[in-house]
């Protein structure tokens, strides 16, 4: 027993009822905004990550092992 179709077009219509299409879309917006920055802080920091490889700099905060060290 399981949420249908129909049990989540009626959920759907209370909600756009409740919040009205226009909020709903505000909100969706303002959600794609902020996947589209973390996203874009992602990239960011792997490229800095991969920069500071090339560099042999450690990163702030970031672990390295000694077992890929050679003695």
């Amino acid at each position: 027993m399981g949420i249908g179709i129909k049990e989540l077009l009626i959920i759907l219509v209370i909600v756009i009822v409740l919040f009205g299409t226009k909020k709903l879309r505000n909100v969706g917006a303002d959600l794609g905004g902020a996947i589209k920055s973390f996203r874009a802080a992602m990239k960011e920091g792997e490229e800095d990550k991969k920069h500071a490889e090339n560099e042999g700099e450690t990163l702030e905060g970031e672990v390295t092992s000694k077992k890929n060290e050679k003695v």
